[in-house]
């Protein structure tokens, strides 16, 4: 039995301090995360560095945020957010239903 895919849009903000990774190099692994939950990447765009409107630590006042539109089974946004809260470069996730 194929599950059903359904379409989803993730917003990721990126944390580039102290890292040796462009940031092409980290979307590419998101990318990677995104297939390893059975997810099929339509379009990546990155938005850019931008500042957060309300800075939780001094250290961090601003982020690389990247907007992925993918495909996937209902069970991959949840599987998704544990693999990526495991990894240091990627600072929050927002996955939600397009």
């Amino acid at each position: 039995m194929n599950p059903t895919k359904r379409n989803y849009r993730a917003t990721f903000i990126l944390d580039t301090n102290g890292v040796q990774e462009t940031v092409d190099q980290i979307i590419e692994n998101v990318k990677q995360e995104i297939v390893t939950v059975e997810g099929e990447v339509a379009e990546v765009e990155n938005l850019g560095q931008r500042d957060f409107a309300r800075v939780t630590n001094p250290k961090r006042p601003s982020g690389v945020y990247v907007q992925v539109n993918f495909s996937a089974p209902t069970t991959a946004p949840a599987a998704l957010k544990e693999r990526l809260r495991l990894n240091q470069t990627v600072y929050r996730t927002y996955v939600e239903s397009v």
